[in-house]
């Protein structure tokens, strides 16, 4: 009788061991193509929430959540879907922080995470497409669509006393649908854009589409592309030729690499990328500071809230199984629709753990402020930018 019950408590022992397991967390984003330059810091921001998660201690039984890096190149959906097919099937990830670009995310989603039923929550595709796309409930963002930013950026443009723009966009889901919101919004208002011009990224001479611009027009130029890519190409060309002197920069611009490419020539530029003014931003900002990250880094935070939005409704379910926590993430990010929720911000996932496993409703504020609507993204707020003196400042909030 000693030895069976020995035997038993052994088993029980092991049993309670086994409990904590790694949780591989896929961290698919562009650490080559378009936004290559702000992908490092991306990636930061994602880590930091799931280390902020492991370390706490309380995570499912002591588990650890492990993050797995993929690029997707943030063009190259043939490649972003490799990426992602070896983070579900080799690596056996429960989720995926990303993809990066709208076109890309948009390939993973059907190819990959549907098929496979991972939960998808990206920090940056922002698409309106994504909007509508068939999804099974596994697909989340913690960044806005492009057509909440249509509107801010016109209503920036006609505050700056632009009348008329010229207007042109990378040639992809993400450049179309951003390009489409702007005009939309502009004419509506009453402004004019003069030329609404897809370009190619990778190019070596833009010289042509710069006439085409140039001929058409406006008071300002709208580069709806990427920074390190032809978006960037497209500006230095604008100057090097004198067609144009100012530039609107939507979210694919923003980031200092674009500044510091460019030089003098860039200032007095300005646009617009999602951020907020939030206590959570602040208390983000500190963290990412004393890992030596820039907090402010164009979708770090949002990659920060996509992670932590993850762990937390796996702890809310009680399951790593992506097609049982998905169920919890609206209710992780939004709270109780009586707002009984406890706000919980960066630095505060120990807490909201026990928050859960006591069962009190919590509130998940983040790096954002997060709030998800309709199908599962983000209302949405704006960082208002200015380039002075070579560098990127922050100016306002939408």
């Amino acid at each position: 009788m000693k030895k069976l019950l020995l035997a038993t408590v052994a088993t029980a022992a092991l049993t309670g061991a086994g409990l904590a397991e790694e949780v591989k967390i896929g961290v698919l984003t562009g650490f080559t193509g378009g936004i290559e330059s702000l992908a490092p810091t991306i990636a930061a921001g994602s880590e930091l929430a799931l280390k902020e998660l492991s370390d706490s201690g309380k995570f499912m039984g002591g588990s650890t959540l492990v993050p797995v890096r993929g690029d997707d190149t943030c063009g190259d959906s043939a490649a972003g879907t490799a990426a992602a097919e070896r983070l579900v099937t080799s690596d056996q990830v429960k989720g995926i922080v990303g993809g990066s670009c709208s076109g890309v995310t948009g390939a993973v989603l059907q190819n990959v995470a549907r098929p496979n039923g991972v939960v998808m929550i990206s920090p940056s595709a922002t698409s309106p497409a994504l909007t509508t796309a068939e999804d099974d409930g596994l697909f989340f963002r913690t960044a806005p669509s492009d057509a909440r930013e249509g509107e801010v950026m016109a209503e920036l443009l006609l505050e700056k006393g632009m009348k008329s723009i010229a207007l042109t966009y990378t040639n992809n889901d993400y450049g179309k649908g951003l390009a489409e919101s702007i005009a939309n919004a502009f004419t509506a208002k009453g402004g004019t854009v003069t030329i609404n011009a897809a370009h190619e990224d990778g190019k070596a001479d833009y010289s042509a589409e710069v006439a085409a611009l140039a001929s058409a027009g406006g008071d300002m130029l709208v580069v709806a592309g990427y920074l390190d890519q032809g978006g960037k190409g497209i500006i230095q060309a604008a100057l090097d030729t004198g067609a144009f002197s100012t530039f609107g920069l939507p979210g694919g611009m923003i980031g200092d690499s674009l500044p510091q490419a460019i030089g003098a020539g860039l200032d007095g530029s300005w646009g617009q990328i999602a951020g907020s003014d939030s206590q959570g931003a602040a208390m983000f900002e500190e963290q990412m500071k004393a890992n030596g990250f820039d907090g402010t880094s164009a979708y770090s935070p949002e990659a920060y809230d996509a992670a932590a939005l993850i762990g937390l409704a796996m702890a809310a379910a009680n399951s790593t199984d992506p097609k049982v926590y998905k169920d919890k993430v609206m209710e992780i990010a939004n709270g109780p629709a009586d707002g009984s929720g406890e706000k919980i911000y960066p630095g505060e996932l120990g807490k909201a753990l026990d928050l859960i496993a006591a069962g009190t409703p919590i509130d998940f504020e983040g790096a954002t402020a997060v709030t998800l609507i309709g199908p599962g993204e983000s209302a949405g707020r704006y960082r208002v930018i200015e380039v002075k003196g070579g560098k990127n400042e922050t100016v306002g909030f939408r």
